[in-house]
């Protein structure tokens, strides 16, 4: 089941600390950055577009999750042969680009094109800084350290809407993709200077079909970095499929608009907050008992919010106070979940990262796309896919552990 050996890490920063977590937050926020400032725009964008359905305007989001998904594929492979920097640095200058693409885009079909080449490009990000992590720490310590980025992460889905919406005030929609680009160059600039390589040569994989074949069966085939793959996978599902309704939500299903932000700010403080206790907590509890107990806690609370909302008695409240409970128990199964599927992958954490970002991201997209067009008015269909994605991951995550919860390896 271990296949090849995790190489030996020293479980620390090849910078300060405190600035590596920053970093590698930031890096990670760019992708936030690119969805969520999207969502007060939608309406302005349709509008300016000629997309007058407003599920079609989702493909906004759907389009830059299925480049960011499969792109994935190639970056992981590419960092193993020629280090982190190179790889990196080259993506976020094509990310940078696609932006400005997008800001001069007239039409719907280019705006989508440009959506597609920014989420490849950024796709990089997800997949070096989690090889980078993996460089530098393993186990808890690297559950701790994507905790803490995480609580650096989550102000991007607080701040985006804030910003897309403040653009909105005093321009067109296209300042928004403008501002991606001169944030993502700030940065790309931040990294490039401080940031030093972190693949030694002499660990470098060659870029063989050979190799890629061994890495990509390795990576499907340890039970634990499948099984926490698939499950991270259908939880990411439910968060798309939430990110792709939300804006519908709060303008057709409450009627109140003006609270999108605040309500983004709500469920992005409960991630924020778990994600800080999941951070004191994991080097003590583990891995495994924090997230299996997350997981029950997220199918507990969608059941509860399916109920209320198919018998008709839920408001705007119970939505806020459940959907932020919910989210706070994803972001604690999610963060612990990619490290666990990590925890064997040190010798090709390249390529096994991209492999599990492949398959999180571009089949959760399909799945929260699937949800997003099912949106019907109501809250229904969103929180009868989380109930069903939840009891999927449950089921996963038990074979993936021979039936045990809350035990296992020393995670």
């Amino acid at each position: 089941m271990h296949g090849q050996a995790a190489p030996a890490t020293q479980d620390s920063a090849p910078l300060g600390f405190k600035e590596f977590v920053a970093l590698i937050a930031c890096l990670m926020a760019l992708t936030a950055l690119g969805i969520d400032s999207m969502l007060p725009a939608l309406p302005a964008i349709g509008a300016a577009l000629d997309v007058a359905e407003e599920n079609r305007r989702q493909f906004i989001i759907t389009a830059f999750l299925i480049g960011f998904g499969v792109a994935q594929l190639a970056w992981g492979p590419l960092a193993d042969r020629f280090g982190r920097k190179p790889v990196l640095t080259g993506a976020m200058v094509a990310y940078v680009l696609a932006n400005l693409l997008a800001t001069i885009s007239g039409s719907f079909v280019l705006l989508l094109g440009a959506r597609v080449l920014g989420g490849a490009a950024v796709a990089a990000a997800r997949v070096v800084t989690v090889a980078l992590v993996r460089d530098c720490y393993s186990g808890r310590a690297m559950a701790r350290v994507m905790s803490l980025a995480f609580i650096v992460f989550m102000a991007a889905p607080v701040l985006a809407p804030m910003v897309g919406l403040a653009l909105l005030q005093v321009g067109s929609w296209r300042l928004i993709f403008g501002f991606i680009a001169a944030a993502s160059a700030a940065v790309l600039v931040w990294f490039v200077w401080r940031m030093p390589e972190t693949l030694a040569v002499a660990r470098r994989q060659p870029l063989s079909p050979e190799r890629l074949l061994a890495g990509y069966r390795l990576t499907i085939t340890d039970r634990w970095s499948l099984g926490y793959t698939v499950a991270a996978m259908l939880l990411l599902g439910g968060l798309y499929g939430f990110i792709n309704s939300v804006q519908q939500i709060m303008f057709d299903v409450f009627h109140r608009p003006d609270l999108l932000i605040p309500f983004f700010a709500c469920v992005g403080g409960a991630m924020a907050c778990v994600n800080l206790l999941n951070s004191r907590l994991v080097m003590r509890l583990g891995t495994r008992m924090i997230s299996h107990a997350a997981l029950l806690g997220l199918i507990a609370v969608a059941a509860l919010h399916l109920a209320i909302a198919w018998s008709g008695v839920e408001n705007l409240w119970s939505f806020v106070v459940l959907q932020a409970l919910m989210m706070g128990c994803f972001g604690l199964a999610n963060s612990n979940f990619s490290a666990m599927a990590m925890e064997n992958m040190g010798g090709i954490a390249g390529t096994a990262s991209s492999v599990q970002g492949f398959a999180t991201v571009t089949v959760g997209a399909l799945i929260g796309a699937v949800i997003g067009q099912s949106f019907d008015g109501s809250t229904v269909p969103l929180y009868l896919g989380f109930t069903s994605v939840g009891v999927l991951a449950l089921v996963v995550v038990l074979i993936a552990e021979r039936g045990r919860l809350f035990h296992g390896h020393q995670a």
